[in-house]
């Protein structure tokens, strides 16, 4: 919708046949411009659509592209129409034309082909970059999607609330923005990893339902799918609640915002799996569904094996249908895993007779085949592939090694969408000294006892969970630890006494001695989300100005030297290295 003023009547998207007679006035960009036979032709675009305009002979204005126009004339049908334009159907003859705003450099890109540019030339001129037709659909996405989870939210009771930018530094697993205070000299504020603790104040206050879209800010390594600096969220929390009733309403939420903006309604409830259980049969407590394969552990198969590469290792293995390939796919299997430090792949395959050939073959006993045939039930024409290592290292390379086959065999429906719930985190875990700490949120609910997290910490499980779409952490949300007096035994078990949790942590301890009711929520990445809707790569293309991977934003040159002036304000002096 736009409203009628002195620059136009309608927009550059919305005239039709019914139109033809009319006299209207556009205005937009000069997205093309062409002379045939006598007649300059033209295309003016705004963010809504595209006219085609037929420019008098007269005209003594020169007209470049991306030139800022006003226009006025009739609307006619168009001799030769374009079914590719919503408005091929007609053009505007044009009677009169005043330029709004000069394009007076030649663009650095094709605005049409600019998803191909060099990235940080993109970013530099994101403005240009913006007026793509599929960055502006993106846009329009983003809000789009935006409006409907607040309607969402807000229909069924939620609050929405905004939580501080400005906060103090708490230890969440990524480092702080930090940002000095002039009135307080030697003093920081920190930039909210999350609104972890103010979500959780709100329901010791007495609210019983929160949301907000957060940004959250964490100075981490860029990733395809990660910002490197500020992402927003989807924030949830609700008092007198359990893990249940969170699942319901983002079940309910996902499947509205699935069949609206990508028209697939996922079936409810969620496939659910215990961490446990994604770790043992697909390597990745992030496992994308739509993957057929499972991971097998053959370590014990294998126990005496007089294969080197298995001897004292963990040894995980893949079944899947490669017939019809031949050594270079083997081969190029082998290369990928190698360039990811793996020290290399095994695999037999599967003759007519039942029998293993090529590979490793000749290295795999009668015992040790029939113990395989029991546990992966393999068939004619299946190759059996073999990773070894170390067990944290054999993980990660089974998980790889799972997720290419599925790619390199097309077994992934790329349109289709796969939810799963990873539940039943372990609460601690060891770190590399050996010392156990915490292995995911310590602000979760054990679902033991006390006591019995006491007496067995590394088998106490967590009310934590993780929703998993397509093979990406689309959301993270626990059952939070309400109680004061559990907060100091659990920090203690991971090493901090009372003081840490006292100093670190003080407005949520001294709230929960107030009272606290039970309450649990989510965090779900927006970005994230928009992401999975349109099956981008890359995150910055659903951002309206993202940084790029060193954490740069080109178009403005932040982050940038300040005067040194402004460092004695907050009372910092820069020493070099």
């Amino acid at each position: 919708m736009i409203f009628e003023n002195e620059y136009r009547t309608i927009d550059c998207g919305s005239l039709r046949i019914s139109d033809v007679g009319s006299t209207q006035r556009l205005a937009g960009f000069v997205d093309t411009i062409r002379k045939l036979g006598g007649i300059t032709f033209g295309v003016l675009r705004d963010f809504y659509g595209k006219t085609q305009i037929i420019l008098p002979e007269n005209l003594d204005l020169e007209l470049n592209r991306e030139d800022v126009v006003t226009v006025s004339g009739q609307v006619r049908e168009r001799s030769s129409k374009n079914p590719a334009m919503a408005t091929g159907d007609i053009e505007l003859v044009v009677e009169s034309i005043e330029i709004l705003g000069k394009c007076e450099h030649v663009l650095p890109f094709e605005i049409k082909t600019s998803e191909s540019v060099n990235e940080d030339l993109r970013l530099k001129y994101r403005y240009l970059d913006l007026r793509a037709d599929y960055n502006k659909e993106m846009l329009k996405l983003r809000s789009d999607l935006m409006h409907y989870v607040r309607n969402f939210m807000h229909d069924l009771g939620f609050l929405e609330v905004q939580t501080p930018i400005l906060t103090a530094s708490s230890p969440e697993g990524a480092r702080d923005f930090l940002v000095p205070s002039r009135l307080n000299k030697g003093k920081f504020y920190a930039l909210p990893q999350a609104p972890q603790q103010f979500k959780q104040l709100l329901m010791t206050s007495g609210v019983d339902k929160y949301f907000q879209i957060a940004p959250c800010f964490r100075d981490e390594d860029a990733r395809a799918d990660r910002s490197p600096t500020e992402f927003y969220q989807i924030d949830m929390e609700m008092a007198f609640a359990t893990q249940e009733e969170v699942f319901k309403v983002v079940e309910q939420l996902y499947a509205g915002i699935f069949e609206k903006f990508a028209g697939k309604r996922p079936a409810t409830p969620f496939k659910r799996l215990t961490f446990e259980e994604a770790m043992r049969d697909y390597c990745s407590d992030k496992p994308d569904m739509r993957n057929p394969l499972k991971v097998s552990d053959v370590t014990d198969i294998f126990a005496n094996s007089s294969f080197n590469a298995f001897k004292d290792n963990v040894i995980k293995a893949i079944k899947v249908d490669c017939k019809d390939k031949g050594r270079k796919f083997y081969d190029s299997l082998t290369e990928f895993l190698k360039s990811r430090e793996a020290k290399g792949l095994a695999y037999v395959r599967v003759n007519e007779a039942g029998e293993f050939e090529t590979g490793i073959s000749k290295f795999i006993t009668d015992d040790e085949k029939k113990l395989l045939k029991e546990r992966m039930e393999y068939k004619e024409g299946e190759t059996i592939f073999f990773v070894a290592d170390e067990k944290d290292r054999v993980i990660k390379f089974a998980d790889l090694l799972r997720q290419e086959l599925g790619k390199r065999l097309e077994l992934i429906d790329l349109d289709d969408y796969s939810f799963v719930w990873i539940v039943d985190f372990p609460f601690y875990e060891l770190d590399d000294e050996g010392n156990i700490c915490f292995s995911h949120n310590p602000f979760s609910l054990p679902q033991e006892s006390i006591e019995e997290v006491k007496k067995n910490p590394l088998s106490a499980k967590a009310y934590q969970y993780d929703l998993v779409i397509n093979g990406y952490e689309s959301l993270s949300g626990a059952v939070r630890n309400h109680r004061p007096d559990y907060m100091v035994e659990l920090f203690k078990i991971a090493g901090y006494d009372k003081s840490v949790v006292e100093n670190k942590f003080p407005a949520l301890y001294n709230a929960f001695s107030y009272g606290a009711p039970p309450h649990c929520g989510m965090g779900a990445g927006f970005d994230r989300l928009m992401m999975l809707l349109t099956h981008n790569e890359f995150i910055r293309d659903v951002i309206a100005f993202p940084m790029n991977k060193n954490g740069c934003d080109p178009l403005t040159n932040a982050p940038n030297v300040v005067d040194e002036k402004l460092l004695r304000d907050v009372h910092i002096k820069l020493i070099d290295d």
